[in-house]
């Protein structure tokens, strides 16, 4: 047991398996040797964030300039195909009529990933955390800067299985850390690099 929560990012110091983050004399500060890791992490949290937004960025650009307007491309015969839309609604097109209140929640989700990764000691929760800012960074550029207007552009979506919607590759950094998240939940890690038993 003790080997798998140092795997899944217990904090380093001696005996700290379900404990608190080690404080200062002063309240709410983090010790001084807790000062680096935490900045390790967060390095970690928005490295995975640029390189999902970047990943996101170059393919819907591609996409836009070299696939829409044409006939799909089949990729694993009739199982998968990119398919260049205009998506106005939220992840895999849920609620085209909402485009606005998706746009605030995005960037809401993006104001809460900031403030949380002060706290950040686990390296598990950095990874889930950057995939989802990266992928709410992504989606969020294009409903800023993408006709029909600001705060209510469509988003580019190419990603088309058979009998699925339609995704791209910040829909898939979203759904991959949000089920990241749901494990490490189950595990009892928390962000801090915690671990509690229920």
């Amino acid at each position: 047991m003790a080997e798998a929560e140092r795997i899944i990012g217990t904090p380093d110091t001696p005996g700290a398996g379900g404990a608190e983050p080690e404080q200062s004399g002063v309240e709410g500060t983090v010790a001084p040797a807790e000062e680096p890791r935490g900045r390790r992490r967060i390095a970690v949290l928005f490295t995975v964030a640029a390189l999902a937004y970047a990943l996101d960025l170059v393919s819907k650009l591609i996409v836009v300039a070299k696939l829409e307007h044409h006939a799909p491309i089949q990729i694993i015969g009739d199982w998968l195909r990119f398919e260049a839309i205009r998506n106005a609604g939220a992840a895999f097109g849920f609620g085209e009529a909402f485009t606005i209140i998706f746009t605030v929640i995005a960037a809401a989700v993006i104001v809460v990933i900031a403030r949380l990764a002060r706290k950040l000691y686990s390296l598990p929760w950095a990874i889930a955390l950057g995939l989802l800012l990266g992928g709410a960074l992504g989606n969020l550029t294009d409903r800023i800067f993408r006709s029909p207007g600001i705060f209510e552009g469509a988003v580019v979506d190419f990603i088309a299985p058979k009998h699925f919607a339609v995704f791209n590759l910040a829909d898939s950094a979203i759904v991959c850390g949000g089920i990241l998240i749901v494990l490490l939940s189950f595990r009892g890690l928390d962000p801090d690099g915690t671990v509690h038993k229920d």
